[in-house]
């Protein structure tokens, strides 16, 4: 009877931990299999920033629209999924969220980085954002001269851990830093050249043009015909879903290929060359 004990309870034991392990890796396979979820419900969760001209809310009615949410909307319809708009989320939340099941996608545009590249999984872009330096229009001491850029007695005024924070560490580390709290709108950066409390800041030509709207011939851009940065404007998901990310890959490949994409960015750019279109993967020009 001893014997017995003795075999039976090692046996048990390693029965037990065999079922935790088969347990917890299908707990593990099934929270991170968000495709096969997808594909289960017929329905996309997409969280959101609000980000104009791409991502925009209507307050009163609700009504999304812009050039992301177009895309999205019409890249869910061809695949046959339901597409659920479901919160608004903060720049620092927005991968957390993700990691958290709460949605399935981030369906405002996010820059492709090499942070954001070890953390998620990121679509092929929809279009590509330009990264402009801005001076007060009668400055002319930076014209096809960046390098004055990095002198101590210049000063760039950034958003702090916004990409502008970032170019100026990296590529002018000696000019000082006007520095506004995360979440500070970009208007208030031109009106803080424009005041002459900095002399340089860096931004999307399209909230310079914005700005320029109510305030001409203020700003003038150095970096028009090379951007100092050219980010490209991608979906997120979690790490690791590549099937998901393959699925709609090929959804935003085919409203590139088809002009759905070009008709979407002429749709709400408000002037031309604002945003940098995806090359064709192709030439028809075979001789």
């Amino acid at each position: 009877m001893r014997i017995i004990k003795l075999l039976f309870i090692p046996g048990l034991v390693f029965l037990l931990f065999s079922c935790r392990q088969t347990n917890t890796g299908e707990t593990t396979a099934t929270s991170t299999k968000v495709y096969e979820r997808i594909i289960r419900q017929d329905k996309i969760r997409a969280a959101f920033i609000n980000y104009p001209p791409a991502c925009m809310k209507d307050t009163k009615t609700g009504k999304m629209s812009g050039i992301f949410v177009d895309v999205l909307e019409k890249a869910c319809e061809n695949l046959g999924l339901e597409l659920e708009w479901t919160e608004e989320v903060g720049w620092a939340s927005q991968i957390e969220g993700l990691d958290a099941n709460r949605y399935d996608i981030i369906g405002s545009p996010v820059w492709a980085n090499v942070v954001r590249g070890t953390k998620t999984t990121m679509s092929i872009p929809v279009y590509y954002s330009g990264i402009g330096i801005y001076v007060r229009a009668d400055d002319k001491r930076f014209d096809n001269n960046w390098e004055g850029i990095n002198h101590p007695n210049v000063k760039v005024g950034v958003i702090d851990g916004e990409t502008s924070s970032i170019i100026a560490s990296q590529d002018f580390p000696r000019a000082q830093k006007y520095s506004s709290v995360q979440l500070t709108d970009i208007s208030q950066k031109f009106l803080d050249l424009v005041s002459k409390k900095c002399d340089v800041v860096f931004a999307e030509p399209y909230y310079a043009y914005e700005y320029e709207k109510n305030n001409p011939g203020t700003l003038k851009n150095i970096a028009s015909e090379t951007p100092i940065r050219l980010f490209g404007n991608c979906y997120m998901f979690r790490k690791d879903e590549f099937q998901m990310k393959h699925m709609l890959d090929v959804a935003i490949q085919d409203l590139l290929n088809s002009g759905y994409v070009e008709k979407a960015i002429a749709k709400y750019e408000p002037a031309p060359n604002l945003f940098y279109r995806v090359a064709k993967p192709y030439s028809s020009n075979v001789k």
